[in-house]
């Protein structure tokens, strides 16, 4: 899936959310948070430059999946970027 990844072409940036929140959800389900977290965070960092509702869906399941380790400092991190992004989310629907 990293190929996958590496083979999007210029304006395909709305797939890499995608790929990078099914990259985290792998890395969630194996029980590698700290991973897990890294693919999210990436993935948030393209939703800041392309935002693309089916990515952050994704990202959403993928914090959904941590709960187990929602303690560990990489989730409360993510959790951190997450509440950024619904506050921004909630300011533009007004």
């Amino acid at each position: 899936m990293i190929g996958a990844l590496a083979a999007l072409e210029p304006g395909e940036e709305k797939q890499a959310t995608v790929i990078l929140g099914d990259l985290a959800a792998v890395e969630a389900a194996a029980g590698h948070p700290e991973q897990a977290c890294t693919y999210a965070v990436r993935a948030l960092d393209q939703l800041e430059r392309t935002w693309y509702a089916t990515g952050m869906d994704r990202v959403r399941e993928v914090r959904r999946a941590l709960a187990p380790h929602q303690h560990e400092p990489c989730v409360r991190d993510l959790d951190d970027r997450l509440y950024r992004w619904s506050t921004t989310v909630s300011a533009l629907a007004r």
